[in-house]
């Protein structure tokens, strides 16, 4: 089985301020992601044999979405700012991001991957909260606020990948299993 999802990568030029946006956080007890992985999640398949692997990618090649330009900004959280579970930085236009996503749940759904419940929301993971103290919880949600309003930069939404992602000690280990145009 390999442990799978579809994303977006962000350029390599958000490299820089999506740790200076990570440096904020510093002295909060967090797991950030490393700075060079911060991608968009598309859908997470989880783990998936590997035989499936081809016919995921073949039905990713289906995708009927344009490119398109995309802005990467402001800070948020889920479920909320004042308990936060998941830190990260929002991606807009919702609509074209949610075209895509529309497109992806599509081409999936005859391998009999299920549709997520809960609405998309793009975004770009980077940091996962386990447990803080009150204290702690109290000084995120307030840098969380103060960063909302922050510019990571646009760019232009033209490859979808598919991930193998590999659950180590110091973080996830990202391969990319097949790139498909838009």
């Amino acid at each position: 089985m390999i442990r799978t999802f579809i994303a977006v990568d962000l350029p390599e030029a958000f490299v820089d301020t999506v740790a200076d946006v990570q440096q904020e956080f510093r002295g909060i007890n967090i797991k950030l992601v490393d700075p060079k992985q911060v991608h968009i999640t598309m859908k997470f398949l989880g783990d998936v044999p590997e035989k499936s692997i081809p016919d995921i990618g073949d039905a990713l090649s289906g995708i009927e979405c344009e490119s398109f330009a995309a802005k990467v900004h402001g800070v948020g959280a889920f479920p909320k700012p004042s308990y936060a579970r998941v830190v990260y930085v929002g991606a807009s236009p919702e609509d074209a991001f949610n075209r895509l996503y529309t497109e992806v749940e599509r081409v999936l759904k005859p391998l009999g991957f299920k549709r997520e419940k809960r609405a998309f929301t793009p975004h770009a993971t980077l940091a996962r909260v386990k447990n803080i103290s009150k204290d702690q919880r109290i000084k995120l949600a307030d840098i969380i606020s103060r960063q909302s309003a922050i510019e990571v930069g646009t760019m232009t939404v033209d490859i979808l990948k598919l991930k193998k992602s590999t659950l180590a000690p110091k973080g996830a280990i990202y391969e990319t299993l097949k790139e498909v145009c838009l």
